[in-house]
């Protein structure tokens, strides 16, 4: 995938991952749209290990595996901070 897709995938995995787990975090947008491709590479490296796939593409699979990671990110993100 090329660059602005990948931003474009984080920014709505990261609004998506907030949807999930809302919450007052520092950052603001910027954290939002690195935590969304952070988590699209978690998730799709956590994904393709236990046999389920990897982020190929803008599709619904891909959507849910770095969403997933995302969410992931966002959890420990949070108990760093504390």
């Amino acid at each position: 995938m090329g660059l602005i897709i990948w931003i474009i995938l984080g920014l709505v995995v990261g609004v998506i991952a907030k949807l999930i787990m809302p919450g007052k975090d520092p950052g603001g947008f910027i954290i939002t749209i690195i935590l969304g491709i952070a988590g699209a590479f978690v998730g799709g490296f956590i994904a393709s290990r236990i046999g389920f796939g990897s982020v190929t593409g803008f599709d619904i699979r891909s959507l849910v595996i770095a969403v997933g990671g995302a969410v992931l990110l966002l959890i420990i993100y949070r108990v760093v901070k504390k």
